[in-house]
C-alpha cells in the first residue's frame, strides 16, 4: 500500500500545504469517528449487551471503566509503534497501527453478548478496547504541532486548529449514524444487529484514512522534515530524560479542554439516557447540532489565537471553563431546552479551547526530540484529562447530584492555569 502511494505521488514534485491539511483532517476524522462510535455504544449498547446482570447505572459505570482502558494503553502503543517506526519506517508504522485500529474496531461489531458467551464477553470487549488504545498510540504522525510551528508569521493559531477539525466531524457522523439506526429500528433489531453497522463504517473509513496518510508520508516535504530531525522517532527513555519537564507541562496545559471534551460528548448522553424518560435518538441529534457549533468554534479559535496569542486564549478558556463547571451541568435536568443550551454552550467553549490545544508547547522541544515528546505529551493529556472523565462525572453526579460533576471539570481548569503559569515562555503567536 505504501508503494501504491508512492506511485500516485510520483507524478508530483511536491504536495501543497492544502493537500497535507486535507490528509491530516481525514486522518483525525477517522480516529475520532472510531472514538465516538465506541463512546456512544458504551452508553446505549454495552451496558445492556455485556452487563445485563446489573442495574443500568452500574452497567454504564463498568462500561466507562472499560472505555478508559484505551487511554491507559495509548502511551504503551506509542512506545511500541515508535520502535516500529525506527526499525521499518513511517509507512510501516502507520499501516500496522491503522490495521490494528480497524481490526479492533470491526471486531467489536461481532461481539457476542454476555447471555451468549458469559463473562468472556467482558474480557473480549476489554481486549478490543485495549487494541484500539494501542493503535491510537501508533497513529501519531507529528503533523499537528508541525503545522503550527511551520506556519507563516502571525498564522500559527490558524494552522494549529486544522487537525482539530477531525473531532467535530467525527462526532457529527457518529451521532447521526447511531440516531438513524436507533430511530428507525425496533429495540430488538437495534440491539441485535443495528448497533453493529457504525463499527463496520468505521473500518471502511480507516481504509480511506490509511491511504490518505500514506500519501502524506511519502511526500518530499514529509521526508525533508524527517531528515531535519523534526519527525525523527527517538527512544522514549532518552526523550523523557531530555524533555521530561516540558512533557509534563504540555500534558497538563490542555487539561481543562480535554476534561470538557468528555463532559459535553460522552457524559451528557449517559445522564439523559439513564435519568430521563427520552430515547437517545433526540439527544444524539442535539449532540450533532452542538458539534456543528463546535466545528465553527474550532475555526474561530484560529482567528482569535492569531490576534490574542495561544497562551492567552487557553488561559482565558480555562477561566470560562471553571465558571461553566459551576452551573452548566444542572442544565441537563432542564428538558430539551436545558439540554440544548448545555450542548451549544459547551461545544462553543470546547471548540475555542480544543482548537488550540494541540502541541501547545511543541516549540519548546528540541528538534531531535519533538516528534516523540509531542506524541507522549498528547497521550498523557488525553489520559489525565479525558480518560476517566465520563466515569468520574457519572459517579459524582449519580451520588451527589449533577452540580458535583463540575468538580472534575473545575480541577482540569485549575491544572491548566497552573501549567500555563509555569510555562511562561509558551509561544504567544
Amino acid at each position: 500500500m505504501e508503494r501504491d502511494a508512492r506511485q500516485i505521488h510520483g507524478d508530483h514534485s511536491s504536495v501543497n500545504p492544502g493537500e497535507i491539511a486535507i490528509g491530516v483532517v481525514i486522518g483525525r476524522t477517522s480516529e475520532f469517528f472510531d472514538f465516538f462510535v465506541y463512546a456512544i455504544a458504551s452508553v446505549i449498547v454495552f451496558p445492556r449487551l455485556v452487563f445485563p446482570n446489573v442495574d443500568p447505572l452500574t452497567g454504564t459505570l463498568y462500561s466507562f471503566a472499560i472505555f478508559a482502558l484505551a487511554f491507559i494503553a495509548r502511551p504503551l502503543g506509542t512506545v511500541i509503534f515508535l520502535a516500529v517506526d525506527r526499525a521499518h519506517g513511517r509507512g510501516a508504522k502507520l499501516t500496522a497501527a491503522l490495521f490494528l485500529l480497524g481490526t479492533s474496531t470491526v471486531a467489536i461489531a461481532f461481539l457476542p453478548g454476555r447471555e451468549t458467551i458469559g463473562v468472556a464477553s467482558v474480557w473480549l470487549l476489554a481486549l478490543f478496547r485495549i487494541g484500539q488504545g494501542l493503535a491510537w498510540g501508533g497513529t501519531w504522525d507529528g503533523l499537528a504541532p508541525l503545522l503550527a510551528l511551520n506556519a507563516p508569521e502571525g498564522r500559527r493559531g490558524w494552522y494549529a486548529m486544522i487537525p482539530q477539525l477531525g473531532a467535530p466531524f467525527g462526532l457529527i457522523v457518529a451521532s447521526v449514524l447511531f440516531a438513524f439506526f436507533a430511530g428507525n429500528l425496533s429495540a430488538d433489531d437495534f440491539y441485535s444487529w443495528g448497533w453493529r453497522y457504525p463499527f463496520f463504517v468505521a473500518f471502511a473509513i480507516n481504509v480511506v484514512a490509511l491511504f490518505a496518510r500514506l500519501r502524506m508520508a511519502v511526500t518530499p516535504e514529509y521526508a525533508e522534515l524527517f531528515k531535519r530531525g523534526d519527525l525523527e522517532p527517538v527512544p522514549v527513555l532518552q526523550t523523557v530524560r531530555a524533555e521530561g519537564r516540558n512533557i509534563a507541562i504540555g500534558a497538563f496545559a490542555p487539561l481543562a479542554t480535554f476534561a470538557l471534551f468528555h463532559m459535553v460528548t460522552v457524559f451528557p448522553l449517559s445522564w439523559v439516557y439513564l435519568f430521563t424518560t427520552e430515547r437517545p435518538t433526540r439527544f444524539l441529534i442535539i449532540e450533532a447540532v452542538g458539534a456543528v457549533f463546535g466545528l465553527a468554534a474550532v475555526v474561530a479559535s484560529g482567528f482569535i489565537a492569531d490576534r490574542v496569542g495561544r497562551r492567552n486564549l487557553l488561559g482565558g478558556s480555562a477561566v470560562v471553563i471553571a465558571v461553566f463547571s459551576g452551573f452548566a451541568p444542572q442544565l441537563l435536568n432542564g428538558g430539551v431546552v436545558g439540554e440544548s443550551l448545555f450542548m451549544v454552550l459547551g461545544f462553543v467553549l470546547l471548540g475555542v479551547s480544543f482548537g488550540q490545544s494541540s502541541g501547545i508547547v511543541a516549540s519548546r522541544f528540541a528538534n531531535r526530540y519533538r516528534y516523540t515528546a509531542s506524541a507522549l505529551t498528547n497521550d498523557l493529556a488525553w489520559l489525565f484529562g479525558a480518560g476517566f472523565a465520563p466515569l468520574a462525572a457519572l459517579m459524582l453526579s449519580s451520588t451527589f447530584g449533577l452540580i458535583s460533576s463540575g468538580a472534575y471539570l473545575l480541577s482540569g481548569a485549575v491544572c491548566t492555569l497552573l501549567a500555563l503559569r509555569l510555562n511562561t515562555r509558551l509561544d504567544a503567536d
